[in-house]
């Protein structure tokens, strides 16, 4: 199956070197490019994409909130393609709230091609780009500005049992499914059984969306040592 993917990016090189990267793999196929998040959404709604590599930073929308569009779009529209951000900071302040808003993940514009590449098989994939060394850099980034829990995600972690309580927490601190199974003395397919059941529960897209989910229900606090 073809993966089909747009770039929106306000800079006219970029777009040509990724586009021409891409479009050099067998299971690639770049349908669309824009120079901003509005006219992003616009191609995005036309073509159908499913992947959009959003460019955090641009002029007339910006990638945050093109991602909103995308992933929250109005009665009728039922297109939802995967947004993968791209940003030239290791830790960009958007970042936390494109997360939040359902994009997929983030990548940094000068990461190797062979990263790029594998980010859109993992994003198309269903999956969260969202490597536990990442997650930890980016909870330490926002987990500190974040306020007090909220109460609606408090409640819904009743849902849980608690051994998926643990793995929640456990993904919250930037473990690893194996290195979750080695804590637990589980298999790494069990740790997956729980993931899933986690995501359907709580109805989170993905692991990035939990990892915030879990700081915002006070479940985790910035600072807590690993148990």
């Amino acid at each position: 199956m073809t993966i089909r993917v747009i770039i929106v990016d306000d800079q006219a090189m970029v777009r040509a070197g990724f586009a021409a990267l891409l479009s050099a793999q067998s299971d690639i196929d770049v349908v669309g490019e824009a120079p901003d998040g509005r006219k992003g959404v616009e191609v995005s709604r036309t073509v159908h994409p499913d992947v959009v590599l959003m460019d955090v930073r641009m002029p007339e929308m910006d990638g945050l909130a093109a991602a909103r569009e995308l992933l929250s779009p109005p009665v009728g529209v039922i297109h939802l393609p995967k947004v993968l951000m791209l940003t030239t900071f290791d830790v960009d302040d958007y970042v936390y709230e494109a997360l939040r808003a359902g994009a997929s993940g983030f990548l940094l514009k000068d990461a190797p091609p062979a990263d790029l590449i594998a980010a859109v098989r993992i994003v198309a994939a269903g999956e969260a780009l969202l490597a536990p060394s990442v997650t930890r850099r980016l909870i330490a980034d926002f987990a500190q500005r974040r306020p007090a829990p909220r109460t609606d995600r408090s409640q819904r972690l009743r849902g849980l049992t608690p051994r998926e309580t643990e793995v929640l927490e456990l993904i919250a601190r930037g473990l690893s499914n194996l290195e979750i199974a080695g804590r637990l003395v589980v298999a790494e397919q069990t740790v997956k059984t729980h993931i899933g059941r986690v995501l359907s529960k709580l109805g989170l897209r993905d692991r990035a969306q939990a990892v915030i989910f879990a700081y915002e229900s006070g479940l985790v606090t910035p600072g807590d040592a690993p148990a």
